[in-house]
């Protein structure tokens, strides 16, 4: 069993969540809700894994608030 993290936005114009696998090409979906978002992740990334374990261009590290005055 592989884990990755998705990073996940909603919206604006469709409503519909957004989501990707940072630093993995290819990685991204969306879907109504976040159990369909999280489905359609799992079946993207199954797919992406049929052709070998994949070089990752960066790793998530976190999220920072960012204060502008």
């Amino acid at each position: 069993m592989r884990k990755y993290t998705a990073v996940v936005e909603r919206c604006p114009d469709t409503g519909l969540y957004v989501g990707y696998v940072p630093g993995f090409p290819g990685a991204h979906s969306q879907g109504e809700t976040l159990g369909e978002l999280n489905e359609n992740l799992r079946e993207v990334v199954s797919m992406l894994l049929e052709d070998g374990e994949p070089q990752l261009e960066g790793e998530f590290v976190g999220t920072q608030t960012v204060t502008v005055i």
